[in-house]
C-alpha cells in the first residue's frame, strides 16, 4: 500500500522550497504522478509526467541513444538518469524523479532480473540513483517502487 502521509510530507516539503516536481515513468506507468496528484494542493508543485512504458518512447520521445540504451540496457542506473535530466528540463522542473524496471514475468536475454528497479532523482545540484531488487508481484513492485521513491525524497528534502 502506497503511504499517503509521505506524499503529503514530500509535497510540503518542496513547496516551503519553492521547488518543483515532475516524473518519467516506465515500470510504474504514472503510479507515481497519481500517488502526487490524489493530495490535495499537489497543482503548487507537480507539474507534470511522461509516461514512457515501451523503449520506444525513449528513444524516440527523450531522444535516449539506442546505442546508450544497447550499452547499459533498459533497466540500468544510466537509463534512469538519463529519463530524470532529460524529463527535469522537458517538464521544467527542480525535481524530476525516473523509475525503470522489469516487473516480470520473464527477463530478456541480456536484461536486468526479473524484480530489479532503477530509480533516479535529478535536480540542479546532480542526481541519485536508486536499485532495487524486489519479489513482488507486479503491482506490489510498482507500489513500493513508488515508497522507496517517496522516501528517497522525504530524506533527500527533509526539513
Amino acid at each position: 500500500m502506497i503511504n499517503l502521509e509521505k506524499a503529503k510530507k514530500v509535497l510540503s516539503s518542496l513547496e516551503k522550497r519553492g521547488l518543483t516536481l515532475g516524473s518519467v515513468e516506465s515500470l510504474t506507468a504514472g503510479l507515481f504522478a497519481s500517488t502526487i496528484c490524489s493530495v490535495p494542493g499537489a497543482s503548487k508543485v507537480f507539474k507534470g509526467s511522461f509516461v514512457t512504458y515501451a523503449t520506444s518512447m525513449k528513444t524516440d520521445f527523450l531522444n535516449i541513444n539506442k546505442a546508450f540504451i544497447n550499452k547499459y540496457g533498459v533497466v540500468s542506473k544510466e537509463v534512469a538518469r538519463e529519463m530524470a535530466i532529460i524529463g527535469r528540463h522537458g517538464l521544467e522542473v527542480d525535481v524530476c524523479v525516473s523509475f525503470t524496471g522489469n516487473a516480470g514475468p520473464t527477463k530478456e536475454k541480456g536484461s536486468a532480473p526479473v524484480g530489479r528497479v532503477n530509480m533516479c532523482v535529478a535536480t540542479s545540484k546532480g542526481y541519485v540513483n536508486i536499485e532495487k531488487d524486489f519479489k513482488l508481484d507486479r503491482n506490489e513492485m510498482r507500489e513500493e517502487c513508488v515508497n522507496s521513491m517517496l522516501d528517497a525524497l522525504e530524506e533527500i528534502f527533509e526539513e
